[in-house]
Formats: structure tokens, C-alpha cells, sequence
């Protein structure tokens, strides 16, 4: 564990036990890996990255991407010109030459943007890109959020926590009976109605922390201006409102304009079936080296959006429908021809979405979680079989955020932070023999007791062959019985020092919310209430995700 500036303390992501088996062995860069992965996480690595993406995306992809965003930014906007910042603008300038590339970030469209974590995937991906400036000073780098407007499951983002409290949007009338693209959700005037409530929730939540009104009037600009008029509008606000001056360009790929490029692969998608052959055989190789698999394919990875409704589209002999539908192609040039007219009617999948993202833009690497990489590992070879070159893979950051108190009170207990990630009965077990005024492991009793019924056995080999079964029966009843002993004594200093014990339990408690880490329950609210934008400058100063550690920031 590393102690940096800036009160930020790094601990091995091996210690915290919260990778799985598959994300650690990237992060350690386990050779069995490179099928899936081609290159691993490195700032040396991108040299490559760059000359393969570079030969990819050609001149025309960059201006359809430049007009793409700028239709998105200034025609097609909820945002006025005035909040586009210059540094938004110099990065969609910038995207029309032929030395900038991407790096991207994605997420679901929470509530006032739900978890922590979503800031430290957006400044891990800002981060990068100024790393990756000094390593490669001829080459720009533009920072892109991806919104997920077209995901469905509307209970995943309908909330967010702060200050021990789960505030949430129940019953927008816009998604009564529906199961469409959360990011065209219209917000009518209930449905602000209902926001304005949480608002004013989340104000007296907060009380008269000093920073208050300023997130009152964020959660008014974003959610229940006139120009939000859907929810992904309104993250798009919201988003450009907290990142702008980073110049972080967001992009919210539902539209005609972006789905138009995506057509050839949309068709090869459905004549050929690529994905669905080729995850399954990258799954079975990943099963063989014993790891687990993110998500399975299907023989179709697309679905076809309507109002309200976003649905599987199925083959069925020669025809293709749409399920919970009536809508059918007879013809796959039925389904074609849809497609040419009407591309923003089909939307990918969870596999198929990536692929959508690279051909759209000039990137280099996806930062994300580690359930997000693993099933990015699963389409490496998706990716070769429709030629589209595959990115470098990085973890974001994983941050908990705690005080300098903290640190002091397990600097005197004799622990440290990684002490806390271990489960609360393991926790209890470690600090009762820390604060035992005499040992509890019983290891050098149990060393005297080999020794002797080692000289013993030396004896058993002289006599028959019974006494020397009886010595080896009654070895291991000494040692059972021992064992025995140092249980009960180790939970007699438990409940001995329970108060002393306790006081680190409730450490471990208020980091880790009902057990789970705290990025994946609290909102940034709690803490920006406190420290403003401040807060966001601390995240900025201390994130790094090439430094591949669990990231514990002292505020």
C-alpha cells in the first residue's frame, strides 16, 4: 500500500478482493489473456492503437462525425450555445483532423447521474486523454462520454442515494406499460412535477450545507428546464453543466445521423450472424481457462424501437419479427430496405453496442468497470471477424473516499485501509489479535507439538506397527483439540475487546454502506454539498487509471 500526494493512498486491487478472477489476471497481464484482449492497458501500447485506428477511420468517417456533432451540440440541442464551452468546441473541431482520436467512456442515464463511480469513469477517460497528450504530443486526444439512451430497464436509473436516504422517480406517466429507450422518455409536465419533488427532497436532505442551492439549481437546469424535454436531454445538460470545461463531448448515438454509418454492419449482423458465432466461441474458451462469462449471445443482437417499446428482433424460417409484435419482415431485403430508410427504428444490443461505438468514432480504449471489460473480452474476436480494429481496455478508476481521520485512527490501531475490505467477521478475528495484550495464534505450540511426536515417531518405527498408527491417530487429536483452544480463545478477546472492536466495525460501516463499496451506493451530492467544486478538482488532481491500484482519497 502507497501512500501519494494529495492524501490519496493506494492499495492492490489483489487486496480488496473485489475484481474477479477474470479482470485481476488482465490487470496482472495474464499472457492466456491476449486472445481476447489483443493488447493489454498501457500508455506504451496506444503507439500501435494509434496506427491501427488511424488506418481504419478515414477522412469521410471524420466528417460525418463532425457534422454528426455538431447537428447533436447546435441544432438538435438542450442546451444553449452559451453553456457549450470552448473547450467542447475545439474538441469537435478537432475531431475533423486526421491526428485526433478518442477515448471513451459509457453510461446509464441515472437519475442526477446515480452512483460515485460515474464520475470516476468520466475523469479516469479525461485523464487518460491528458496523459496520453504528454506521452503523444503530436497527436490530440478528445475525451467522450456515451449515453446509454437506448437501454430499456428503467427501475436500474429510476434513483439515487445521499445522505442515507434513496430518492426515487416511481411512476413517470411516460413509462406506464412501456418498455422503450429510457433516453426518449418524454418529461411532460407530471413528470416534472414529480422530479420538482425529488428536488426539493434532495434540499431538505441536505439542509444548509453551503453548497445546497448550487446543486438545487444543477438538478432545475438539467431536469425541468423547457428545452429537457426527454431524459436524455436532459443528461446530456446535465452532464455537459458538470464536464464542459473539461472538454468532454458527450453523445447520445440514437439519432438517424449516427445510425446511418452503422447500416453495413447492421445487415452483416443479420445475413451472417457473426456475433452470435463467434461470442459463443470466445465463451467456450473462456469457460475452458475457468473463468465466468459476462453475457451470452443471440443469433440476432438487435432490436427494433417504436414509441414506448424496444424489442428483440427474432428470425423465424424465412422471416423476421419483432417479439411482443406484430411487426414482420418477410425478407431479409424487407428488413433491408427498413434499415436504409429507417435506421434509427434499430437499435444494438448489449454485444452489438460496442461495435457500434468504434465504428463511429476514432478510438482508442473504452474505460469502464470490470463487469463492463469482461464482456468487451468476450467480442475480440466479433470485432476481427467484421474488421473493425479492437480497442485497449481500461480499468476506471475505484475510489473510496474518506477522511484523514481515518487514516490516523488505523495508523494507532496498528491496521490500515486494506484491513477494511475484508468481510466484518474476518475484520473482528484480525483486530482481536491486534489489540490481545498476548498472542492468540497458537503456531508455536503447535511447532513444539510436531517436534515432539516427530521424536516420538522415531520411537513408534523401533515397536509394531500399531503403536505407531496409535501415535499418528492421537498427532492429530493433540492437534484438533489445539485448534479447539485457540477458537474459544479468540472468541473470548472478542467479546473481551468488543468496544475497541466495534470502533473499528463502525469505520467499516460508514465506507462501506450496508457492505457494498461506497462508488456503487452513494450519489456525489453528499459530497459535493461539502466541497463544491472542489470536490470535482480532487477527483480530477487524483484519478489516474494507468496507475492500475484502489484509490482511497482524503478529502
Amino acid at each position: 500500500m502507497q501512500k501519494q500526494a494529495n492524501n490519496t493512498i493506494e492499495v492492490p486491487y489483489k487486496e480488496t478482493k473485489r475484481l474477479s478472477a477474470l479482470i485481476q489476471d488482465y490487470i496482472d497481464q495474464n499472457q492466456t489473456l491476449l486472445p481476447f484482449c489483443e493488447q493489454f492497458f498501457s500508455i506504451e501500447n496506444f503507439e500501435k492503437q494509434i496506427e491501427k485506428k488511424g488506418a481504419f477511420f478515414s477522412n469521410a468517417d471524420r466528417s460525418c462525425l463532425w457534422f454528426s456533432l455538431n447537428t447533436q451540440y447546435f441544432i438538435d440541442r438542450s442546451i444553449s450555445k452559451k453553456e457549450i464551452s470552448g473547450a467542447v468546441k475545439n474538441n469537435i473541431e478537432a475531431l475533423r483532423d486526421k491526428n485526433t482520436f478518442t477515448i471513451t467512456t459509457g453510461h446509464q442515464l441515472n437519475l442526477f447521474t446515480g452512483p460515485l463511480y460515474f464520475f470516476y469513469k468520466i475523469f479516469s477517460t479525461i485523464n487518460l486523454c491528458e496523459s496520453l497528450k504528454e506521452k503523444y504530443p503530436e497527436y490530440n486526444f478528445v475525451p467522450v462520454y456515451w449515453m446509454a439512451t437506448e437501454d430499456h430497464d428503467f427501475e436500474e436509473i429510476n434513483h439515487f442515494t445521499s445522505i442515507g436516504k434513496t430518492l426515487t422517480w416511481h411512476d413517470p406517466s411516460s413509462v406506464k406499460n412501456q418498455r422503450g429507450a429510457v433516453g426518449r422518455l418524454p418529461l411532460g409536465i407530471s413528470d416534472k412535477q414529480d422530479l420538482e419533488a425529488i428536488n426539493q427532497d434532495l434540499q431538505q436532505l441536505l439542509g444548509n450545507h453551503k453548497n445546497a442551492k448550487e446543486l438545487q439549481d444543477l438538478f432545475k437546469k438539467a431536469y425541468l428546464s423547457e428545452d429537457a424535454d426527454n431524459l436524455a436531454a436532459a443528461t446530456f445538460r446535465l452532464v455537459n453543466l458538470l464536464f464542459g470545461d473539461y472538454g468532454l463531448v458527450v453523445i447520445d448515438a440514437d439519432r438517424k445521423h449516427f445510425k446511418e454509418r452503422f447500416i453495413p454492419y447492421l445487415k452483416k449482423e443479420l445475413s451472417d450472424k457473426y456475433t452470435y458465432s463467434k461470442v459463443q466461441e470466445t465463451n467456450s474458451s473462456l469457460k475452458k481457462l475457468g473463468y465466468k462469462t459476462q453475457v451470452n449471445p443471440r443469433e440476432i443482437n438487435l432490436f427494433y424501437i417504436t414509441e414506448g417499446q424496444r424489442n428483440r428482433i427474432e428470425a423465424q424460417g424465412n422471416n423476421f419479427i419483432v417479439s411482443n409484435s406484430s411487426k414482420t419482415w418477410k425478407s431479409l431485403q424487407e428488413i433491408y430496405d427498413e434499415m436504409d430508410s429507417n435506421p434509427e427504428r434499430f437499435s444494438p444490443n448489449v454485444l452489438l453496442r460496442p461495435l457500434y461505438q468504434e465504428v463511429l468514432l476514432p478510438n482508442l480504449a473504452y474505460i469502464g468497470g470490470g463487469g463492463e471489460l469482461a464482456y468487451w473480452m468476450q467480442l475480440s474476436s466479433t470485432f476481427k471477424k467484421f474488421e473493425v480494429p479492437f480497442p485497449l481496455l481500461g480499468l476506471r478508476d475505484m475510489c473510496l473516499l474518506s477522511e484523514l481521520k481515518v487514516s490516523q485512527k488505523l495508523q494507532k490501531w496498528g491496521g490500515n485501509y486494506s484491513d477494511l475490505f475484508l468481510s466484518e467477521f474476518d475484520l473482528r478475528r484480525k483486530y482481536a489479535h491486534k489489540f490481545s495484550s498476548f498472542p492468540l495464534d497458537f503456531s508455536s505450540t503447535r511447532q513444539l507439538l510436531h517436534l515432539e511426536f516427530d521424536k516420538l515417531e522415531v520411537l513408534a518405527k523401533k515397536t509394531d506397527a500399531s503403536f505407531e498408527g496409535a501415535l499418528k491417530a492421537q498427532r492429530q487429536k493433540q492437534l484438533k483439540g489445539l485448534q479447539v483452544l485457540e477458537k474459544r480463545l479468540e472468541k473470548a478477546q472478542m467479546k473481551q475487546l468488543i468496544q475497541q472492536i466495534d470502533a473499528v466495525v463502525a469505520v467499516q460501516k460508514q465506507l462501506f454502506p450496508n457492505g457494498n463499496l461506497q462508488e456503487r451506493s452513494l450519489n456525489f451530492s453528499e459530497f459535493y454539498s461539502c466541497y463544491g467544486k472542489g470536490f470535482l478538482q480532487v477527483l480530477k488532481a487524483n484519478l489516474n487509471p494507468l496507475k492500475q491500484h484502489f484509490k482511497v482519497i482524503e478529502l
